[in-house]
């Protein structure tokens, strides 16, 4: 399968930057305006990618609704992080097609994926093939998921796990400790994983602070997804200025 636009982008950003920032919209947390005024917030702090999910509710009408309005208004591509086969709208430019790896459960590995194949291929959307590994704890996507959430002070297992995606097919893996972790999965993680594969390494959320990003992407990070930090500022246009700034900053030091 070809490489299309959008990671193509991503893989550039990567490049230039050494580092690729997600903005990311969980469409049941927020109002569309305010969901619309984050969006903003990302792009005009320099985000590169708008994404678009979450593990409950992002379906349905809020998510057409919400997709709709920052395609109609952002420059920037729209790329869905998908909860279920439900969280797919004609207003994304690409998915994150990816498959649980440590789910016990078949339908997060390989159901989901197949039942959502021919709705992607029919609505034109650029599929990104992805490996998802929950970390320790988990929280809403791991119970959902099913998963057998990785311990954090195993590195070695989340580097097997993210192999064993490279060798089946996966363009990036994403390491995800759950909306709401105390901490995203550890330095040592994403160093572990960078070590052993040759493809791009995400984090999924849970930085609390500029350190928590700082540590993420020196430690081997290629791209981080940033929703709460924004979410939670009084002035999400000034807090998204920093954060993006800085963490281009940390980016390039590390090329």
């Amino acid at each position: 399968m070809k490489v299309g636009k959008v990671e193509r982008h991503i893989n550039s950003v990567i490049e230039s930057d050494g580092v690729c920032f997600f903005g990311l919209i969980d469409p049941p947390k927020r109002e569309p305006r305010r969901a619309l005024d984050n969006s903003k917030a990302f792009y005009e702090a320099g985000a590169d990618v708008i994404l678009i999910g979450g593990s409950t509710g992002a379906q349905g009408y809020p998510l057409e609704q919400i997709a709709r309005l920052i395609k109609e208004e952002i420059d920037l591509p729209i790329l869905l992080f998908p909860g279920n086969v439900g969280t797919i709208t004609t207003h994304a430019d690409a998915i994150y097609y990816y498959s649980l790896m440590n789910s016990m459960n078949p339908y997060w590995i390989t159901g989901a994926p197949a039942l959502g194949a021919p709705v992607i291929k029919r609505l034109g959307i650029e599929p990104i093939p992805t490996s998802l590994i929950v970390i320790d704890p988990g929280e809403t996507v791991g119970w959902v998921g099913q998963a057998r959430p990785i311990p954090r002070h195993k590195p070695d297992l989340a580097a097997a796990y993210a192999l064993a995606g490279q060798y089946l097919g996966s363009r990036m893996t994403i390491l995800e400790a759950g909306s709401g972790a105390p901490a995203p999965p550890t330095p040592e993680m994403f160093a572990a994983v960078k070590s052993c594969t040759d493809i791009p390494v995400i984090c999924a959320g849970s930085s609390k602070d500029l350190k928590d990003i700082e540590r993420t992407v020196r430690a081997g990070a290629d791209g981080i997804h940033i929703a709460s930090m924004i979410e939670k500022s009084n002035n999400p246009f000034e807090k998204a200025k920093e954060i993006v700034s800085f963490t281009k900053k940390i980016g390039r030091e590390k090329i």
